[in-house]
């Protein structure tokens, strides 16, 4: 039998266990200001959204009227399915009578959806994709949630949400969830990428590691090759490469999420570049690829549409769409080369 006296549990090892989510972004920001507590307190109803939605999954197999698609399309001309209105709902439920956000755009909605009593001090706007990779949900794949965090700039008369017409520098927070065979949270704010994986048994999510870095280089590059005969040549000759040299492996679920949180864990590239039905490629800029730009280059990685910095984009209109290579900067760079020999 062993004493209690001899019992010693590492000193690290019980303060991260005890690191939740909020108390994780209030030490990253060194602060108890009032921004730091509004931005703790985002983040806690963002990872309360998550841990609806995974349990919702959990149990979509088991519950009536949950799976398959509701007969609408979305502002993109997309066919909509019961899980991605769902979760769209919960983000907007969850931020209700916050007092935290003003304001909320998805790709479920043409216009952001606002919260006019919260409006007057919660100056912030959260953008996010509720279910990417939606149609995994039916056949038990893994999807995920994007999300990012802007601050409101000026007034909003109009509607409009003009001000969220910037560049990614603009984001304050941008991250992502993953529901899986665990629920895992990734963010940034500017300061390192961290992940949490939810607990269960204490319905929080609890630091799993922190600053995290994405390899120089990785073994992977994930892209749909169905559309192959789509893109311009530079891609189609970079494809032609990996194919003849060792030491690559494709990896595709057709879940953005899952495929960049292999990426960011162990190397490689993604890649969704446009085609010729669609130049401007499939993902959305403001809520898919500038918060996982964000977050890539934060662990030391590089986005880009193979031509420009994904986050020196200024969009033109909140839904619009951008190529997108993310990844390990050799890998991401190896891509670009191939671009710039082609002059594409």
């Amino acid at each position: 039998m062993i004493a209690q006296s001899e019992i010693i549990i590492p000193e690290y090892s019980l303060d991260r266990d005890c690191t939740t989510l909020s108390r994780h972004v209030l030490q990253q920001l060194n602060s108890f200001s009032a921004d730091a507590q509004d931005l703790s307190a985002i983040m806690s109803r963002i990872a309360l959204a998550g841990k609806l939605i995974s349990r919702r999954l959990s149990r979509a197999g088991l519950m009536e009227d949950v799976l398959g698609f509701t007969g609408d399309s979305n502002i993109q001309g997309e066919s909509v399915k019961k899980m991605d209105i769902y979760a769209n709902e919960v983000f907007i439920s969850v931020f209700k009578q916050s007092g935290l956000i003003c304001r909320l755009a998805s790709e479920e909605m043409e216009k952001p959806y606002y919260i006019p009593e919260n409006c007057p001090i919660g100056r912030y706007t959260l953008l996010y994709d509720p279910i990417d990779g939606s149609s995994n949900v039916d056949i038990n794949l893994n999807v995920g949630s994007i999300f990012a965090i802007r601050q409101q700039e000026g007034e909003d008369f109009d509607g409009k949400a003009t001000d969220l017409l910037q560049d990614g520098s603009k984001q304050i927070a941008a991250g992502y969830i993953l529901y899986g065979p665990a629920t895992v949270l990734v963010y940034t704010i500017g300061q390192g990428v961290h992940s949490f994986f939810l607990d269960p048994s204490l319905g929080e999510f609890i630091l799993a590691q922190e600053n995290i870095k994405i390899p120089d280089h990785g073994s992977v590059y994930s892209v749909n090759e169905g559309n192959f005969w789509q893109w311009n040549d530079s891609l189609r000759d970079y494809i032609r490469y990996v194919h003849r040299h060792e030491g690559y492996t494709g990896r595709y679920s057709g879940a953005l999420v899952g495929d960049i949180h292999r990426i960011l864990m162990q190397g490689g590239v993604f890649l969704y570049p446009g085609t010729t039905d669609q130049p401007e490629g499939k993902l959305r800029l403001l809520y898919e690829t500038a918060p996982i730009a964000f977050i890539m280059e934060q662990a030391g990685g590089k986005a880009s549409t193979g031509t420009t910095r994904i986050l020196d984009i200024v969009p033109e209109k909140i839904h619009q769409r951008t190529p997108a290579i993310l990844g390990s900067k050799k890998d991401v760079q190896l891509v670009e080369s191939f671009i710039q020999d082609k002059g594409e």
